[in-house]
């Protein structure tokens, strides 16, 4: 399929590259051309279109990269709420997720992707129970998808992890694995010693919940005498890089390990709000050059899988924290859900719009009242943007969301359906 999209603003998202008003052409799932406005004698000699869309002076820019999430957890949205992380997961979360079956978690999956899709996210990094579920719940609709593996004391095991990562890297143009392990106050010493060997056998990175709570820090000091960050690093689970989702109560020494190790943070300021676990220090973490991406984490916890609301709350926390207005700016949270996020994904052909890279992108729409005046366009996705403003979303070339409408095989009534049929067993 060759797509020209054209009479667009165009935010590329390259360094020092302003918005200009151009068009962008994709062929299959790459991008081919991003410039000026082409004459019709000069786009014929190149080429030769499937569809010409007109944007009508919309943004075209590159699509968010939800860097942390749970899709599967859609099934307890809104059920376990209004409490605190460790008795939200152990008596809500643990005991539920013990019904799950691979056909539930693949509806309630298919559920996540339509939300991600209306929020114009084109890729996520998924961690979840039977992570092969996820894979092909995203391959059907169309989804870009990194997973990682949610390993603990509990499920999963060195193993299959193993097996994972070599199935996962070589199946589908829209999956990729990376190695992970849920948190180390869930996996024991002997565990995290063989992940790190793991890690070190693929010279790969590692990702996993690190620091999310004052009490993880404080139980993992009386067990190790160090820090989550400090233990982790200690033994040898960063020598090839990685990061650490949410990084809430972090250390000085802690920020020495993320910088020393060229580790991602992956901030999930809703979720850290709702459950009370408290405010990421993000001015802290780029001013000692930590590059620092944005997640939505799992609807139980936040609950919407909006990344409007994760870059609002990024900075507005932030300013708080800090008790200056100055900080975090809207261009710097608007790169932390865009570029730094497909940098913490591997994602590397993903992350801005330029020829040879993914078509991966949204279209905004700029003709809504909370997107005008027109001052500063960037401002506005990150300070009044909303869902509202996504007029499509294409992942690999494919347009899977477009107005309201959703192109992934199937209905969204029927995905309803069968989340409702899974829930009224689990429920039961």
């Amino acid at each position: 399929m060759k797509i020209r999209l054209y009479n667009a603003r165009i935010l590329t998202m390259e360094e020092d590259r302003p918005i200009f008003l151009g068009e962008i052409w994709v062929e299959d799932d790459r991008i081919v051309y991003v410039g000026e406005k082409k004459e019709p004698e000069d786009r014929k000699k190149a080429h030769s279109f499937d569809k010409e869309i007109d944007c009508e002076e919309n943004l075209l820019m590159p699509g968010f990269k939800n860097a942390h999430t749970h899709s599967g957890m859609t099934f307890l949205r809104s059920y376990a709420d209004d409490l605190p992380l460790q008795k939200w997961l152990t008596d809500k979360v643990f005991p539920m997720e013990k019904k799950l079956t691979g056909e539930d978690i693949y509806h309630f999956a298919k559920l996540a992707i339509l939300e991600y899709l209306s929020s114009g996210i084109t890729a996520v990094f998924d961690m979840y129970l039977m992570p092969e579920i996820m894979a092909h719940a995203a391959i059907d609709m169309g989804m870009r998808c990194v997973l990682t593996s949610g390993l603990n004391n509990f499920t999963s095991s060195i193993g299959v992890v193993t097996e994972e990562y070599e199935k996962w890297n070589h199946f589908s143009p829209l999956i990729t694995y990376q190695l992970g392990f849920h948190a180390e106050y869930t996996c024991s010493k002997n565990l995290l010693v063989q992940m790190a060997s793991l890690a070190h056998k693929f010279r790969a990175p590692v990702y996993a919940h690190i620091s999310e709570t004052a009490a993880e820090v404080t139980n993992c000091k009386k067990k190790y005498g160090m820090t989550p960050p400090m233990f982790l690093d200690c033994l040898g689970m960063f020598e090839y890089g990685g990061g650490g989702f949410h990084c809430v109560h972090m250390r000085p020494e802690d920020f020495d390990v993320f910088h020393k190790r060229s580790l991602y943070v992956i901030t999930n300021p809703a979720s850290n709000v709702k459950l009370a676990s408290g405010m990421a220090p993000i001015s802290q973490f780029l001013e000692k050059g930590i590059t620092v991406a944005i997640g939505t984490d799992g609807a139980a916890s936040n609950n919407s899988l909006d990344m409007f609301k994760e870059m609002f709350l990024t900075t507005g926390l932030a300013k708080l924290r800090e008790k200056n207005a100055s900080a975090v700016e809207a261009e710097k949270v608007l790169r932390m859900a865009t570029v730094n996020g497909a940098a913490a994904m591997r994602l590397t052909d993903a992350d801005v719009l330029a020829e040879g890279k993914l078509a991966d992108m949204i279209l905004i729409d700029l003709q809504k009242p909370n997107m005008r005046p027109i001052h500063n366009i960037e401002k506005n996705l990150v300070y009044s943007g909303s869902k509202q403003n996504v007029k499509f979303t294409m992942v690999g070339g494919r347009i899977l969301y477009q107005d309201g409408n959703y192109y992934v095989g199937e209905e969204p009534m029927h995905i309803y359906r069968e989340v409702e049929r899974s829930l009224a067993r689990i429920m039961q």
